[in-house]
């Protein structure tokens, strides 16, 4: 309903805007102006719209998604944590490299890169039966409080 009362509102703001238009064109015409650009009643408005929504948008996400990489490496490496776990129970201890979980499967090829596009640093123990897992971080330097660690112990 309230569709429907919009839709006829908008249309009488475009029936008068045509007949505005057209009475400033005949007015132009008889006084030898050039022609003015006429606006349509919805420019100011949604101009306004803009100005005032754009920088709320922009704070909104930057303070909503601040640490969304954050949150979306810690998922991956909970990912990669269950698929080296199927390669400990499969062969016995975890792989040497990380790259050795992707297996040719072209669904886990950016497995190993965080969502700083960094590679992830996978570093197994000697007899093979741990390891420890650690993103960069935002930085993209390694021991820096920013740095993400997981561990099999």
């Amino acid at each position: 309903m309230f569709d429907f009362i919009g839709y006829i509102l908008y249309t009488y703001l475009d029936i008068k805007h045509w007949f505005k238009t057209k009475k400033r064109r005949k007015y132009e015409k008889e006084n030898n102006l050039p022609k003015s650009i006429v606006w349509h009643p919805m420019t100011k408005p949604l101009l306004i719209f803009f100005i005032i929504i754009t920088p709320i948008i922009f704070l909104f996400s930057f303070f909503f998604f601040k640490n969304e990489n954050k949150k979306r490496t810690t998922k991956r490496m909970l990912e990669i944590s269950k698929l080296l776990e199927a390669e400990k129970k499969q062969f016995g201890k975890f792989p040497s490299a990380l790259k050795d979980i992707i297996r040719n499967n072209p669904l886990r090829s950016n497995l190993t890169t965080d969502y700083w596009k960094s590679t992830f640093v996978y570093i197994p123990s000697k007899d093979g039966q741990n390891y420890q897992l650690t993103s960069l971080g935002g930085d993209g330097k390694l021991n820096t409080k920013d740095d993400i660690q997981y561990s099999s112990n």
